[in-house]
């Protein structure tokens, strides 16, 4: 009886063979299960790139967004910045052709200031860390100083956080005459005042502690209190009061 010759060696093997149905899938998918879980297991030890990531994920599917992700943080100088940019800059960076990422970033930077203002709407001074807080979202990615002002009222809640005027990278305007009628015009009992400084030193100039004393002047002869002077930078935001430069 004549036996049958082997079957011949194959010269390739078959990437899928003993996988019956496998699906090979993109090497990023992986990835984003494996951020999400991260992500949902707590994520205070993830870098930036990757929390920009992980927002991107719900805008942009199916495609590999870690070049995305690490393109804008460098164009616009970090989280912070990006976050706070404006849409018309969004518009220009590499978000150009990604409306649903730019408005999916701008939700992200709105509801961060909302919360820091319900934090603010009961006794901010049972609380000054939320004011420290709220001050650092609000003034903490501007790249030109800017000056805030925070009127309260008898209770010290917030009655109007507003803008006193934009600046430079190194000044910024401030109006203590305009201050003192803004402060009437509310019925403020008391005021916080904050600016940042762009260069990342909160530590107050001659010209801040200055300025700051003349608008301290302006409000006590309407016998409104200027609780304090903040100041944002990198790391901690600095006050004058605790300086011991307020009256």
């Amino acid at each position: 009886m004549q036996r049958r010759a082997p079957a011949p060696v194959p010269l390739y093997e078959d990437p899928l063979a003993g996988t019956h149905d496998a699906v090979l899938r993109p090497h990023w998918e992986g990835h984003r299960d494996r951020l999400r879980a991260r992500l949902l297991a707590g994520g205070d030890a993830l870098p930036d790139y990757e929390i920009l990531e992980a927002l991107l994920f719900a805008a942009i599917p199916r495609i590999d967004v870690k070049p995305l992700a690490k393109a804008l943080l460098a164009e616009f100088g970090g989280l912070g910045p990006l976050l706070a940019a404006t849409p018309k800059a969004l518009e220009k960076s590499a978000l150009e052709t990604r409306p649903a990422a730019r408005a999916l970033l701008k939700a992200v930077h709105a509801a961060s200031l909302h919360v820091g203002t319900r934090e603010l709407s009961d006794d901010v001074l049972a609380s000054w860390g939320a004011v420290e807080r709220y001050l650092q979202r609000r003034l903490g990615a501007e790249r030109s100083e800017q000056v805030r002002v925070l009127y309260l009222d008898h209770r010290n809640r917030l009655l109007a956080d507003e803008a006193q005027g934009n600046g430079t990278a190194v000044a910024a305007p401030l109006y203590p005459v305009a201050v003192a009628r803004r402060a009437v015009q509310l019925d403020a009992k008391a005021v916080i005042l904050a600016h940042n400084h762009p260069s990342g030193d909160p530590n107050p100039s001659r010209a801040d502690v200055e300025t700051t004393r003349a608008v301290q002047r302006a409000l006590t002869a309407l016998e409104i209190q200027l609780h304090d002077h903040v100041i944002v930078g990198a790391g901690k935001p600095v006050s004058m009061r605790s300086l011991g430069l307020l009256d």
